[in-house]
């Protein structure tokens, strides 16, 4: 078959539910051409078709014939087998098109060995035919130019857009946590994920010295979600705990799953509740044996939402989509994967010595890098562990706590705003996702600089995640990570920013951003169940992935 024609096979691969702003980008391979929104008024183009402008906002957008050809802007190659008929390994790639770089497909590169591609690959378009009209933008390396790299976009300084605070007071000075808990924590442990909750909601409740009737308000993150990743949301919680509150939360569009604890501050703070009982469950351990054993049954159908635009390419993890900004970083700025490696091995040496971390066997350099790929640059060690467990909150009014049998801590700053695009592919590539712009709303809230942090627990569904919010929060500067690591001596307990001190997610056990926030808690009370930091006053907690994220500054007086 001559590689330029489109394939007369139909696709195997999962499909995209075209919808009524994306039904003409699935046809267009049709007849051959690559088409994407443009803006009639100041021409830039866009992907997905935006409602409006992303430049000028302007109503006025139209698909509009491409030339086919871009830039390979960041890439990985995927070793995991995600789907039965796309077998690894593969390239999953964002392009970057020639007609206007902030315009980007994440798609596959095709006919060429995976070890060839590289940033900076120029590539042209070809199409695999599907079903019902649908046809996959597929890229290949553009004969054309096979030694002349493309251009790659410029990292946009997004300090100069951060908001001035909206009031001279701040809602932060008016709350204090009182309370954390935590249930078990563990792979596959066949427990009802409500249970869990239960658990670490009454651990908390206790911590704070309160009584269940002293709870009057309830928030939670995601929800009402199913796929191991909640307990049912606040509902089953309530039915279950009786507590008549007064205000409650739960969703996903908050600044990480953090931001389900921001909102119960500012319920407080209003003066709505005065003790919030924050909750987050996770039991994707048991939920991913429960589905191999085929006693629980997902739903299948077409890729739809954030899904229909990644499924199509076998782009089916986190683990894809971040290791493309990662290879955006590693040629951009020159790192390599030992820097990675170093997180990981300190990671599970602070695990080694907390008894609730789920893996506790130590790791050299020499298992991270012999360790077998997942998605390149991540290899088995730079991906968080997959658990069940639930983790609690207790958000308090300030003026309760002298009445209390508790030991406080106090929040110094958050970290909301959305300054980058709200996107896996059309946003930042030198980072992960929404790693810049929180932080530096963070530093605007406080007199506080990072110099000030004790210690830092960041964010770490892989790697790169926390080396992201290591530059961020601005402990070093942008590609200066490597260098701040040092081999892992830089972020140790006696380092100059201890990091992940119980073990973070990598070792800990993936209890999804509120794991950190409580062990922050605890590492600013003295009482870390593993390696604590002393004398620690100041942590920084970040939550988030990806899209969207944040950051809360703790202090203990």
């Amino acid at each position: 078959m001559d590689n330029n024609e489109p394939s007369r096979a139909e696709s195997s691969r999962p499909l995209p539910q075209p919808t009524l702003s994306s039904a003409q980008f699935w046809a267009s391979g049709a007849d051959e051409v690559l088409r994407v929104a443009k803006c009639e008024d100041c021409g830039a183009w866009s992907h997905p078709m935006p409602t409006m402008c992303r430049v000028c906002r302007s109503r006025d957008l139209r698909m509009t014939q491409t030339s086919g050809r871009g830039t390979v802007v960041g890439f990985t190659v995927n070793s995991q087998q995600w789907l039965p008929d796309l077998p690894p390994p593969y390239v999953v790639a964002i392009v970057a098109l020639a007609e206007d770089d902030g315009a980007r497909l994440t798609t596959n590169i095709v006919n060429c060995d995976p070890g060839d591609v590289r940033v900076g690959l120029r590539v042209r378009v070809l199409f695999e035919r599907a079903i019902d009209g649908i046809w996959l933008p597929l890229f290949e390396p553009d004969p054309e130019f096979p030694d002349v790299d493309g251009p790659l976009p410029e990292p946009v300084d997004y300090s100069g857009l951060v908001r001035p605070m909206a009031s001279s007071t701040k809602f932060e000075d008016r709350v204090a946590i009182t309370g954390v808990g935590q249930s078990k924590v563990g792979r596959r442990l066949m427990v009802d994920p409500l249970s869990l909750t239960v658990d670490a909601c009454l651990q908390a409740v206790a911590d704070a010295g309160l009584e269940l009737e002293d709870i009057d308000g309830l928030s939670t993150y995601p929800g009402a979600h199913q796929g191991g990743i909640s307990e049912g949301g606040i509902m089953p919680v309530e039915q279950a705990l009786n507590l008549r509150p007064t205000w409650i939360n739960g969703g996903g569009d908050t600044p990480g799953q953090n931001g389900s604890i921001v909102a119960a501050m500012l319920a407080v703070a209003s003066g709505l509740c005065r003790h919030v009982l924050c909750f987050r469950t996770v039991w994707e351990s048991t939920h991913s044996t429960l589905v191999r054993a085929g006693t629980w049954h997902e739903g299948g159908g077409r890729a739809t939402g954030m899904t229909e635009f990644r499924a199509p390419f076998g782009a089916m993890s986190a683990a894809n989509w971040i290791a493309m900004q990662a290879s955006h970083y590693f040629h951009r700025y020159g790192t390599d994967r030992e820097t990675l490696g170093a997180i990981a091995v300190n990671a599970r040496t602070n695990a080694v010595a907390n008894p609730e971390a789920v893996y506790r066997d130590p790791i050299t350099m020499d298992d991270y890098l012999g360790a077998r790929m997942v998605s390149s640059p991540f290899g088995l060690y730079d991906c968080d562990v997959p658990v069940d467990g639930a983790v609690a909150v207790i958000v308090s009014a300030k003026e309760t706590v002298a009445d209390l049998d508790c030991v406080p801590v106090f929040i110094e700053a958050v970290g909301t705003q959305i300054l980058e695009p709200l996107s896996w592919d059309q946003g930042t590539l030198t980072h992960m996702p929404q790693s810049l712009g929180p932080a530096a709303h963070l530093w605007s809230r406080t007199h506080l600089r990072p110099a000030d942090v004790d210690v830092a627990e960041l964010y770490d569904g892989f790697t790169f995640n926390a080396l992201s919010w290591l530059e961020g929060l601005g402990f070093c500067e942008i590609g200066g990570a490597q260098e701040f690591i040092d081999g892992g001596r830089g972020i140790s307990i006696d380092g100059r920013l201890p990091v992940n001190t119980h073990g973070g997610q990598l070792s800990a056990g993936r209890t999804h951003g509120y794991g950190f926030f409580r062990e922050a808690v605890l590492q600013l009370r003295g009482e870390a169940p593993g390696r604590q930091v002393p004398n620690a006053k100041v942590a920084v907690v970040t939550a988030g992935g990806g899209v969207p994220a944040g950051a809360v500054l703790l202090r203990n007086e």
